[in-house]
């Protein structure tokens, strides 16, 4: 586990948005339904037993009724998958690395496909998460706008903007950070 560092207290204490109260420009949930504006900050961690599939061109890379959602303000979820759950053998560890205030450095994957050329990062994990995030240690989560991402068998809609890797279902409502516009949340 990595110790937080105080200028990452600080910039966690500066959100305005923290799930507590529903903006008035958010869309309210019908039945069945979850707004991403009541998700808390810092972020929840949900177990989901619904079936969560990850295929590429047709090809299996994941598979799990196990998966975790990482449900954050603003956000739609992320869904993390066991990496006993994965198809390891058909990706590889990238050299890209990114930091997150909440879960700490991530680390990236990319499919390494026989006879394919090299991808862009389809996938990212947490090795050595901040302590409240232990529970995503070395799970693996994909990229719902490069690969084929389903949740109970529902195509999942990638979370706008091609940043962030959020993965919209029928029962999440936003807006969700990443529209235009939406830098500030």
């Amino acid at each position: 586990m990595t110790k937080i560092p105080d200028h990452v207290k600080r910039s966690r204490s500066l959100w305005t948005n923290t799930g507590r109260r529903r903006p008035p420009f958010a869309i309210p949930p019908a039945v069945g339904q979850e707004s991403v504006w009541d998700y808390p900050r810092p972020p929840a961690i949900v177990p989901d037993d619904r079936e969560v599939t990850v295929r590429f061109r047709g090809v299996e890379v994941a598979r799990t009724t196990h998966a975790v959602r990482v449900c954050e303000t603003a956000s739609p979820p992320t869904f993390y998958i066991p990496p006993n759950d994965v198809r390891l053998e058909l990706l590889a560890k990238s050299d890209q690395r990114s930091f997150c205030e909440w879960k700490g450095q991530a680390s990236y994957w990319t499919l390494a496909l026989p006879g394919r050329p090299p991808q862009a990062a389809v996938a990212w994990s947490y090795a050595r998460p901040f302590p409240e995030f232990d529970r995503i240690r070395d799970y693996l989560c994909f990229y719902p706008a490069r690969v084929d991402c389903l949740v109970a068998g529902r195509a999942v809609t990638p979370q706008p903007g091609g940043f962030y890797g959020g993965w919209i279902t029928p029962e999440v409502v936003g807006p969700f950070k990443g529209d235009p516009g939406t830098s500030g949340w």
